[in-house]
């Protein structure tokens, strides 16, 4: 007999140490900019995965790197380093965001985890000086982190999915919640826009990282995509090919 799938997926953290009071979120979505952006704390700050996100009943994904599988979503910290990371690689949709955020905050009560940042890249239409990155957060975490106005809060909007029912627990609760959003474009990886995140992330926390090698990377992305764009009206002059998914 088959098994039937649970009409709404579960989620079980499991953590091998202390983690530290901060934790940094980067989700599957818009741009790849928040998991791009988390990923690449990771390496620059010599961080060891400490820990995991069972999940069932979602579509299963089993990550790779050099060979090894890992789990598509991992917790990483390090002794002496201030913030514990969790990248999610696994694409949860947002009307599943209410049971991942339920696990993730029992667990983050339980270690006394005090702050929760997420980074987040969000798809509205933005010119150039929009390149930036703004905020949505709790009053505690405002007033505990961007007090100096250096980043701006969003103007209007809502929030869903799992980065909303963060903030609703926040509101509610002493558990400061920020999320630290850039917009970005269709393209993904969104580099360009990861650069800008870890730049906050890294101002906010002073985490000592340098965020030039990721923004080399973003330089060669964004020259691949200029040369596409050159090959693609060289192919087709008179316009008939749809680049809306380049």
């Amino acid at each position: 007999m088959s098994k039937t799938p649970p009409m709404q997926p579960s989620f079980d953290v499991t953590h091998d140490a202390a983690p530290s009071e901060v934790l940094v979120i980067g989700f599957s979505s818009f741009g790849l900019a928040g998991l791009t952006a988390v990923d690449y704390l990771v390496d620059e700050l010599d961080l060891e995965e400490t820990g995991h996100v069972g999940t069932e009943g979602l579509p299963s994904i089993t990550p790779f790197a050099k060979g090894r599988p890992r789990h598509p979503i991992r917790l990483y910290s390090a002794d002496g380093v201030d913030v514990t990371v969790l990248v999610v690689e696994q694409f949860v949709p947002p009307v599943f965001g209410e049971p991942l955020s339920a696990s993730i905050l029992d667990w983050t009560e339980r270690a006394e985890v005090s702050e929760i940042a997420v980074l987040s890249g969000v798809p509205i239409p933005h010119g150039p000086d929009a390149h930036r990155t703004f905020y949505v957060a709790t009053d505690d975490y405002r007033e505990a982190r961007l007090a100096d106005e250096s980043i701006p809060p969003m103007e209007a909007g809502f929030l869903d999915g799992t980065n909303a029912s963060l903030l609703e627990r926040g509101m509610d609760s002493p558990l400061g919640v920020g999320v630290l959003i850039t917009p970005v474009h269709a393209q993904a990886p969104d580099v360009e826009a990861a650069v800008r995140l870890v730049d906050t992330v890294n101002d906010v926390y002073d985490l000592g990282v340098d965020s030039e090698p990721l923004a080399s990377f973003a330089a060669e992305i964004r020259k691949h995509y200029e040369g596409l764009a050159e090959r693609i009206e060289e192919r087709e002059p008179d316009g008939a090919y749809d680049r809306m998914y380049m």
